[in-house]
């Protein structure tokens, strides 16, 4: 997600619904990942410090497009895990296919915002800042929807320096895994992998970050989510 745009005269857009074979599959999907996610063996390096200690801050996590399909489970498993009253909203595209996604955000019980530096930026964007006013947890791929892969866009940082909230790095590693043949090579989880997680040392964006202060950080997370990442 980009820096908002002006709203266009046309009036808001309206996000798209799944279909009934969305649904369908937003079901399955939901399934499929819960199972193979019990198959794991899962290690944590947490080195935020935030939820081991009882913090009760909420956060924004960053994580890259390509490792979204155990994006929900981590937070299910570690942060809820630890903080049961936690609560998560998550960005995903306005269109059909981010129908289909937002119905799985909700059975994994997430609060999905429809939007993209494309379509419905703006309005994405005032409701990500309002569900982290509610004490959510927001989560952002920095590199989606299109790419490139592994760089951070400016819309993480924006949100971050309206809401004062803390970009928390985090990634993973999976032994065993298909990857399609997509713009960022998506990691699909095998059954019965070893799954690394890295949580990084937050990132803060000041209030009255200067441009240049905002570039110098989104590099520095940039830094970070590589830092956290090896893809062998």
């Amino acid at each position: 997600m980009n820096p908002p745009a002006k709203p266009s005269a046309s009036g808001p857009v309206v996000p798209q619904r799944a279909k009934w074979h969305g649904l369908l599959a937003a079901r399955l999907i939901w399934l499929v990942s819960s199972s193979v996610a019990a198959t794991l063996r899962w290690r944590w390096h947490d080195g935020t410090n935030l939820f081991e200690n009882g913090g009760k801050e909420p956060v924004i996590f960053c994580l890259w497009h390509n490792r979204l399909a155990l994006s929900l489970i981590l937070f299910r498993r570690y942060v809820q895990a630890r903080q049961p009253q936690r609560k998560m909203a998550a960005l995903v595209s306005a269109s059909r296919d981010g129908g289909m996604l937002a119905r799985v955000l909700e059975l994994f019980d997430v609060e999905p915002v429809r939007g993209s530096s494309s379509r419905r930026g703006p309005q994405a964007l005032r409701e990500l800042v309002s569900a982290g006013e509610r004490g959510r947890d927001l989560a952002i791929t920095p590199d989606g929807p299109r790419g490139p892969c592994y760089v951070v866009q400016e819309g993480i940082i924006s949100l971050a320096q309206l809401t004062g909230m803390a970009i928390v790095p985090a990634s993973f590693h999976l032994s065993c895994k298909w990857r399609l043949k997509t713009w960022d090579r998506f990691q699909v989880p095998l059954p019965f992998a070893r799954c690394e997680v890295q949580l990084g040392p937050p990132v803060r964006i000041p209030r009255e970050a200067s441009d240049e202060e905002r570039e110098r950080l989104r590099a520095e997370l940039e830094a970070r989510m590589r830092a956290i990442t090896r893809d062998e």
